[in-house]
């Protein structure tokens, strides 16, 4: 249960964007969201949506150096929101394309599933660049007199 006082305030991660950052933005999600009391189902849909869009952002955002990647965390009201940002090659998630499934489980394929399990995970999904920067802010409606949604 989430009590009406519970609240997260504003907080910021920044990381290599690099797979082996994935612990870090794990700690960093359980340290800002336990207080909450998400059902299990709650935090691992939120986790798995951002570890997505995170693991896509280190394997193609910067192909050659190794860029940053900031996670901001915030609360308003019945609304958890998350925002992303990368300085790489920009990319609107939200122009891409909804994946074969079928093709993919055929083929055998590795990949190919994060942005479209992101987007179907969260409540809200919004891209936009600003001042070179990918910044996708995502939210997941939470229930704040009852069980985490």
């Amino acid at each position: 249960m989430l009590k009406k006082e519970t609240k997260i305030k504003m907080n910021t991660l920044k990381v290599t964007g690099d797979l082996a950052e994935v612990e870090k933005i794990r700690t960093f999600l359980r340290e800002n969201l336990q207080a909450l009391n998400l059902s299990d189902k709650a935090y691992y849909l939120i986790e798995l949506s951002l570890l997505e869009i995170c693991i896509n952002i280190a394997r193609y955002a910067y192909p050659e150096d190794k860029g940053e990647i900031s996670l901001k965390i915030w609360q308003q009201q019945e609304k958890l929101f998350f925002e992303i940002r990368d300085w790489g090659i920009p990319f609107n998630p939200r122009k891409s394309r909804k994946p074969d499934i079928e093709e993919i489980i055929r083929k055998g394929k590795k990949g190919g599933l994060g942005i479209f399990i992101s987007r179907n995970l969260m409540d809200g999904f919004d891209y936009k660049r600003e001042n070179k920067q990918n910044v996708l802010t995502m939210y997941k409606r939470i229930k704040i007199d009852g069980a985490g949604t």
